[in-house]
């Protein structure tokens, strides 16, 4: 994470951030997320039948948005490449999952599994309109 400024380093800590894909039709699609910062890393657990999963399979340029609630002039932009594996065991996910006190199981359907997603950051904006 020594790419992201000290002055922009607290929003890791965020609950959500904003994932911006590239459709099959090379519109952009925006999706609330839950992500996980350690270790020098940003990761996603992605369902396997959602689109912006999907979308990254297919072209793995992304832009995560970090906005902070409390003054909105500040965000976090990290344009990335995403890098998509197998989580079948949901062993990400469950470590997700007990960021945000959540089980991510219930929200999958029979048939499908999860990815880890990490993010590969290619370009840090740290904007901050305020001050």
């Amino acid at each position: 994470m020594s790419l992201i400024p000290d002055t922009h380093r607290d929003l890791l800590e965020t609950q959500v951030a904003t994932l911006a894909t590239v459709g099959a039709d090379g519109r952009p699609q925006l999706s609330e997320i839950w992500f996980l910062a350690e270790d020098g890393t940003i990761r996603l657990s992605l369902n396997t039948s959602r689109q912006k999963t999907k979308n990254l399979r297919r072209n793995p340029a992304c832009t995560l948005l970090i906005l902070d609630l409390v003054r909105p002039s500040r965000y976090l932009e990290l344009r990335c490449d995403a890098l998509v594996e197998p989580d079948d065991e949901y062993l990400f996910a469950d470590k997700v999952g007990a960021k945000y006190g959540a089980d991510l199981r219930v929200h999958d359907q029979p048939g499908v599994s999860r990815v880890v997603v990490t993010l590969q950051i290619v370009k840090v904006n740290g904007v901050d309109m305020g001050g």
